[in-house]
Parts: structure tokens; sequence; C-alpha cells
């Protein structure tokens, strides 16, 4: 690899670390085994440090839609929720499949509302006796983003999770599998873990005709890539906020990588001509 300033180097081993780095410069590496240098010809650090910076402006940029997509989905369960009867319908053990499951989410719930320090939680346990767990629009602030997934997740009726599916106009199916994704790509981003060339441990069912712009804009040869969660979540923020610019952001980001292409990332080639992101296929 050419070091062209090694105070640069030794400062990003200071800051970074090289185990963080190591992840950066695996793609320029030789197949190991190979003899030879362990480089590709060329390999300079500079090009490492700029991939590790674009993956970083990668994260923050998912972690702004993510938000924006986890309020929209938190107000809608919630909202659900409280239609059934009032703010404590979601507690109603009979609307869950698995009754341990559902004990397993309560706990967790406990365990929130226990260390929650919140204005809101305090003035509950101060003006009300009970009951212990609050009512879903308190408790859907409180949940984790993984947990609110799992709360979902957990409904028995598909026709209630399709309720909650609506607004986004996707299957309730396809919908459980996104929000369960889209809470450990949240976690990555969060912990400033590798993103742009990441191969998913989850793969996400995908609509296979409807809605027509987010089913032809898919790459369903590439299942476990972030390409198609970041359709995903185009989709969903087009039906949660109205004028957004994220396509816009993430096309000049993409356009700028500084090695390899969009391909290594799930992308169809002609990714940018599909409606979902602003063209005419």
């Amino acid at each position: 690899m050419v070091i062209d300033d090694h105070a640069i180097a030794e400062h990003c081993l200071q800051h970074i670390s090289y185990y963080r780095l190591s992840a950066y410069w695996l793609p320029f590496e030789h197949p190991k085994g190979q003899a030879g240098p362990r480089f590709r010809t060329g390999t300079n650090l500079q090009t490492v440090l700029d991939l590790y910076e674009f993956d970083r402006k990668l994260r923050l940029l998912v972690l702004d839609a993510v938000e924006r997509v986890e309020v929209a989905a938190r107000g809608a369960w919630a909202y659900e929720m409280a239609m059934l009867g009032d703010g404590f319908s979601y507690l109603d053990q009979a609307i869950y499949a698995d009754q341990n499951k559902f004990n397993q989410n309560c706990a967790r719930l406990d365990k929130e509302v226990g260390r929650s320090k919140d204005t809101f939680i305090r003035h509950y346990k101060r003006e009300y006796s009970g009951p212990a767990r609050p009512p879903v629009w308190m408790s859907s602030e409180l949940l984790s983003f993984g947990l609110l997934s799992q709360w979902y997740a957990a409904l028995k009726e598909p026709s209630l999770r399709q309720k909650v599916a609506d607004p986004f106009d996707l299957d309730e199916v396809i919908f459980v599998t996104f929000l369960h994704q889209l809470a450990i790509v949240r976690n990555i981003c969060a912990h400033h873990g590798r993103l742009w060339n990441r191969t998913l441990d989850v793969s996400l069912k995908l609509p296979k005709k409807s809605p027509p712009n987010l089913a032809a804009a898919l790459n369903r040869s590439a299942p476990k890539k972030i390409y198609n969660t970041l359709a995903m979540i185009q989709h969903c923020l087009d039906r949660a906020e109205l004028g957004n610019t994220w396509r816009e952001r993430l096309q000049t980001l993409v356009s700028a990588m500084p090695y390899g292409n969009p391909q290594m990332m799930g992308f169809p080639v002609d990714w940018a001509d599909h409606k979902l992101w602003g063209g005419t296929k």
C-alpha cells in the first residue's frame, strides 16, 4: 500500500484504529494464499480513507431517513392499537399469536418503563396508580425500534398488521421483514459499522408487482445488499414525508463513490433510471 503522508497514517491509526480501517482496505487485497504482495498494485492509503469517509456519509444519510420512517411507523402502530378500544388495548394478549413472545415483549417494555427518566413517564407514575404499563402513545415512544418491530410482528391477525402497513402502501408480510431489517441497519449505523458493501443477515421479502415503481426498481439478484433497503426506505419516505429530497442526496453521494461501483452495494446498473429514483423507467 502506498502511503504518501506518514503523519496522516499515524493520525488515522491513533484516531480510527487499525482494525476499523482494515475493513476498508479488504477490497484492495489480493485473495488469501496468493503469492506476491498483499495489496493490489496502486493501492493508496488515501483511497482507503476516502472509502471510509464515503461509508460514514452513507451511514449518516441512512440514519436521517430511518429516523423519519421510524417515527411514521411508531405513529401508525400506536394509532391502530388505540383504535382497538383505548390506550391499553395493545396489552390484550388475545391479539397476539404467541403467549411466550407476548410475555417477553411485556418484560422488555417493563424494563424500559422502569429505567426511563422521561418527563412524561415521571408524570404518569406520579399522577396514576395504574396500570403499571403506560398507554400505547407513551409506550410507543419508549420502545426501541427493534422492540417496536417485534410487537408489530407478534400481532395475530394479518388484517391488523395490514392496517399498520397501509400508510406505507406495502403488504404486511413485506412490512414485517422491512421493519426488522431496518432496525438492524439502524443499529449498524448507530454503532458506526461498515455499511456500504455489507452482506446483511436478514433478507427482505420483496414486492413482486405492487407498488409498481418500487417493485420495478428492486434488485432481486442481490437480496442481502444494502440497495434494496435503500429503495424500500425511499418508497416509505415518499409516503411519510412529501417533498423529501433524500433521493437527490443519495444520488449525489453514490455518484461520488471513491472506489469500485455501486453494483458492489447491490445497485442495478440502471437504478437511477427508475421512477422510484426520479427516472422514467
